[in-house]
């Protein structure tokens, strides 16, 4: 796990080492174990390094290959290296490092792009051809690693995170509409390729991108989920898909111990950790190390679900830590937080994966996270309406009325009139759900929200917060043969009793019930959605500074309506909009824009 960076020339110059230095720099809490430079003429390459994989010097990077004529950065963990670099060497390839560096560089000059297709893991990377002059960007399944990138007729530069490229300047820091729109309607969602600067794209999940020396890009889908189901899937028994399930969460689950450091887990308390926690201490594992965080409870919400996660640490006997965080320490470490957001990131609980992360990396450099399962098995509360929808053809309304902060109506309300152009948010549904290989109204749901809320929300949410401490996170639930399998569950078996029901009577096997028949939690951080003394000063604040009354994002009405009374602005997945308006403008603000 690393961050990587680059410069690529498309005007006869030569690439610009100290730009890319000052990109390597600004990721170098990404990867604090060491750095490295390559520049070849008009191409040049950094890399900020967390040893998880072969930890000595052989697996550095940028990692070139003379024999071969290929360089490649990497960010990422793949799973299967073992078993590709067995397949290599009967080929005849040999290998100079023992980590999966070396394997992505020899697997894409036996195979080529269609190398990406034998990864098991997460992945970002940037390779590159001596003599053709061809660089390759190509980003995993699931988006589970960042790549941003900014381009023009003279260069391309990229990065694993928004503020490096920043870093290296002349960025158009302008604020791109269409991510606006995203941002305030669609749960602060921004698909790719849009970032909130309209000079930063990202490359889309599953993408790869051809990147010639005339500057000629060409990008390339290279995996799509899809829902389509066989005669098969749909007479399968409930009991079938159960087993199935478990088998392909047991695999996904002990791919990912993976690595030459120990791997520990952060427990919420909920199902998804606690079964993550039940099949790796089933595989063996000694001395787990788990971690959970808690927060002061406001207004009689609770801020933690230590009652759930102590029950499986006893359980299973792990080395267990929690962390409880005062509101005072919670205000003061907002900044920070932010600061460490490669994207605005509106969701409450990405401080508590800030503070978790920085308590967590004391002791682990690796661990497993239930991030995903929600989506690809059906588990929020606006899956099982959709599921009774008859209409294939009023899904796109309905996804609206239950997912969107705010219609196109009230965005005009809130935004200046210079910002209010089209309803880019349901434009963007409408296509999505419009794609061929999913036809009923929750498959289409489904299928959004695995391959692009979740990629841009939880994931990356994941991502920042634990790189911002050299923590690797991995994530089982989206191993992409389980996603895969999950896909052709038909929706009945998954929303059924509540949602994730098919994943809940699999895991009967593995954990206790007290935690599979409680009641739904979520990552509690009550004082960021109920805002209050201090908390509602540093949004006030924010929003009252001369830096953004001079960008001129909100109608001043707009936000006095707000400040006037703060918990009638709630959207309807219980966030608060104040809150929402805040966090972009500190973020902004915090990145010196």
């Amino acid at each position: 796990m690393c961050g990587i960076a680059g410069e690529l020339r498309f005007d006869d110059t030569v690439a610009d080492v100290r730009a890319v230095l000052a990109m390597t720099e600004a990721q170098s809490r990404r990867g604090p174990d060491s750095e490295g430079v390559f520049a070849i003429g008009p191409r040049c390459f950094g890399h900020r390094r967390l040893s998880i994989m072969d930890l000595s010097r052989r697996a550095h990077q940028p990692f070139v290959d003379n024999a071969l004529g290929l360089g490649v950065v990497f960010n990422g963990a793949i799973y299967n290296h073992h078993a590709l670099r067995e397949e290599l060497a009967a080929q005849g390839y040999a290998f100079s490092s023992t980590g999966d560096t070396e394997v992505i560089l020899k697997a894409w000059h036996a195979w080529g792009p269609r190398a990406l297709e034998r990864f098991h893991g997460m992945f970002a990377f940037a390779l590159w051809e001596r003599d053709s002059g061809m660089t390759y960007l190509a980003r995993d399944r699931l988006g589970i690693k960042p790549l941003y990138y900014t381009l023009d007729g003279e260069r391309l530069r990229f990065a694993s995170a928004l503020p490096a490229l920043l870093a290296a300047g002349g960025v158009d820091t302008g604020i791109d509409p269409v991510a606006l729109h995203h941002y305030l309607s669609f749960h602060a969602v921004v698909p790719a390729p849009h970032t909130m600067l309209r000079g930063v794209r990202k490359l889309p999940p599953g993408h790869w991108m051809a990147v010639h020396p005339d500057g000629r890009c060409e990008q390339q889908p290279w995996w799509r989920l899809d829902f389509t189901r066989t005669a098969e899937d749909e007479g399968r028994s409930f009991g079938e898909w159960q087993e199935m399930v478990l088998r392909a969460l047991r695999r996904a689950v002990e791919r990912r111990l993976v690595a030459d450091v120990p791997v520990g887990v952060l427990l919420s308390g909920g199902l998804d950790s606690s079964l993550i926690t039940g099949l790796l201490a089933e595989a063996g594992t000694r001395d787990l190390r788990t971690y959970s965080i808690g927060f002061e409870a406001v207004d009689r919400e609770p801020g933690d679900e230590f009652k759930y996660s102590d029950l499986i640490a006893r359980h299973y006997g792990t080395v267990h830590e929690k962390i409880l965080v005062p509101g005072h320490e919670l205000l003061r470490s907002l900044p920070d937080a932010i600061e460490a957001m490669a994207e605005p990131m509106v969701s409450h609980d990405c401080v508590a994966f800030y503070l978790l992360s920085q308590a967590v990396s004391r002791h682990s450099r690796v661990v497993q996270s239930g991030q995903g399962a929600d989506e690809v098995f059906g588990g929020y509360h606006w899956y099982p309406p959709l599921a009774q929808l008859p209409d294939a053809d009023r899904s796109v309304d309905a996804y609206r009325q239950v997912f969107f902060d705010r219609d196109h109506a009230e965005m005009g309300t809130l935004l200046q009139p210079q910002w209010v152009t089209e309803d880019h948010s349901l434009r963007f549904v409408s296509r999505h759900f419009a794609q061929p290989g999913a036809e009923s109204a929750i498959d289409r749901a489904l299928r959004l929200d695995t391959t692009v809320m979740l990629v841009d929300d939880p994931v990356k949410r994941v991502d920042n917060m634990t790189m911002a401490f050299g923590l690797e996170a991995r994530v089982p639930f989206l191993d992409h043969e389980l996603v895969e399998l999950a896909a052709r569950i038909p929706a009945r078996h998954k929303v059924a009793e509540g949602g994730k029901h098919v994943l809940k009577e699999a895991a009967r096997a593995v954990i206790p019930a007290a935690v599979i028949d409680r009641p739904k939690g979520y990552f509690p951080v009550p004082a960021l959605k109920y805002l209050r003394g201090d908390f509602l000063e540093f949004v006030r604040g924010t929003l009252d500074s001369e830096a953004a009354r001079r960008r001129g994002l909100f109608r001043p009405e707009a936000l006095a309506r707000m400040f006037e009374a703060p918990d009638s602005h709630i959207t309807r997945l219980g966030g608060s909009k104040l809150w929402q308006a805040a966090l972009l403008e500190a973020w902004l603000q915090g990145h010196g824009l």
